[in-house]
């Protein structure tokens, strides 16, 4: 017989168990809640935010001007390192100064649609922040001692950076390929452009109001309440024209083109290999695909999980292939995507990679994949969708472009359930039809050894 004492310890036992699964159970019903953004406009300034428990806000400024939209080189990225400079009431000894006694932080960046200004701070110092985030958009003093001794520097070490890493170089010749100008245009001026010709201080004066105009960005929060956002924003956001000059050009508008082709650049610091096709576009305009994230997901290449190879297509097709790292990624724009597999490393080996993956994107098309496969990426697929959509700098940004381009925010819940809807039919016509159009090949490294795209069975 058991004895009673012990019976007794197990009983306390299991009613602690219960009470701790319920507990966790509550606390998961509580943390299950919508992530969507709630939407206005305040003095005629888009403003979308999330009001998330915690004692933290983010709060930034997406604007459409990101390297798409530049009218010459060097713009994008000359506003950016602008950012939370000298302005016409304070200095940036005093921004820097004032935002650390306040145990803050402020950013900006820029990618190939949006420029994005902004800051972290405790919740309570909103109205500090969204003064300073609206005198730096609308009063930055653009002198040349400032353009030459600071800004084009930092733009010079940005363009070293990326021709010294051939993945991001190859990246960036693989959009290039894919969409010639617009998106195509390079992130960084190249090492060739006449910065002089094009960057100066009266220009980009000119730009910043064209980018900064209240009907060309909006403005993100999470971790604030709309109400009082919004307050702000109306006594802070006033300096600003409400449309960008006419007398200005504007570039970049016209819908995205896909060309593909192959471009081929000879380098002694690695070797690089992107293909690309055309993919989805952002889920808040008419060009969203999921079945282009799901097949994106499908492919894989770089395991998720730690000490393992991984279970995705390419990770078994390239698995003899150790020193040719493999990895597919699906780029999002607002009307256009990008779904590219990159390999780096040894060039016998990645020459020997690529054929093992235009093998395995034609096994997807021709249907050699089964359903319990596209189960899988269709869950991997929602999962990177929904975990990109929650983190704060990428749902900030998603969502400020969604408002600006579209009028419409993202929103994460619809997300995940558009890529649920994902059937096995949709996943292989996808990849017929990459295969039957041309792909974009952009070869960095050794060129003696790595392969043309038609060495690989491709079409450019």
């Amino acid at each position: 017989m058991i004895p009673r004492a012990a019976l007794a310890r197990n009983g306390q036992r299991a009613l602690q168990w219960q009470m701790r699964s319920n507990n966790w159970r509550c606390l998961a019903t509580a943390a299950s809640g919508s992530f969507s953004y709630e939407i206005g406009d305040a003095g005629g300034v888009k403003v979308a935010s999330r009001d998330l428990p915690g004692p933290t806000t983010h709060l930034a400024v997406v604007a459409k001007a990101g390297t798409r939209y530049q009218p010459l080189p060097g713009f994008s990225e000359g506003l950016e390192k602008f950012s939370f400079k000298n302005t016409w009431k304070r200095s940036a000894l005093r921004i820097t100064r004032e935002t650390e006694l306040l145990g803050g932080e402020y950013s900006s960046y820029h990618s190939r649609e949006n420029l994005v200004v902004g800051a972290k701070f405790l919740r309570d110092d909103l109205p500090y922040f969204a003064e300073l985030i609206g005198e730096v958009i609308s009063q930055t003093k653009y002198t040349a001692h400032e353009l030459h001794e600071e800004v084009e520097p930092n733009m010079n070490f940005s363009r070293k950076e990326l021709l010294g890493n051939p993945l991001e170089f190859a990246m960036n010749s693989a959009h290039g390929v894919a969409f010639h100008r617009g998106l195509g245009n390079s992130l960084h001026p190249s090492s060739s452009t006449p910065m002089t010709k094009y960057l100066n201080e009266n220009r980009l004066q000119q730009y910043s109001r064209v980018a900064y105009a209240k009907s060309n960005f909006a403005v993100v929060a999470n971790g604030a309440d709309h109400q009082e956002l919004s307050k702000w924003i109306n006594e802070f956001f006033t300096e600003l024209d409400q449309s960008p000059p006419q007398d200005f050009p504007s570039t970049g508008t016209e819908s995205t083109k896909y060309y593909g082709g192959e471009e081929r650049i000879a380098h002694d610091s690695g070797n690089t290999m992107v293909i690309a096709f055309p993919g989805s576009g952002s889920a808040t305009g008419s060009s969203y695909k999921p079945e282009s994230q799901v097949l994106a997901a499908l492919l894989g290449g770089q395991s998720n999980i730690k000490w393992t190879p991984g279970f995705s297509l390419l990770s078994k097709a390239t698995a003899a292939y150790p020193q040719a790292h493999t990895a597919t990624a699906h780029h999002t724009y607002s009307d256009a995507g990008l779904l590219t597999v990159s390999m780096y490393g040894n060039a016998d080996q990645i020459r020997q990679a690529s054929q093992e993956v235009v093998k395995a994107i034609k096994s997807v098309a021709a249907g050699n994949v089964g359903r319990e496969e596209i189960k899988k990426a269709v869950a991997a697929a929602k999962f990177k969708a929904l975990e990109s959509g929650q983190n704060m700098n990428t749902g900030i940004e998603l969502t400020g472009a969604g408002l600006v381009q579209g009028g419409k925010a993202f929103q994460i819940d619809e997300l995940g359930k558009s890529i649920d809807t994902v059937t096995e039919d949709q996943v292989k016509t996808v990849a017929k039809s990459l295969l039957d159009g041309r792909a974009t090949v952009s070869t960095v490294g050794d060129l003696f050894i790595l392969p043309f795209a038609e060495e690989i069975g491709l079409n450019v």
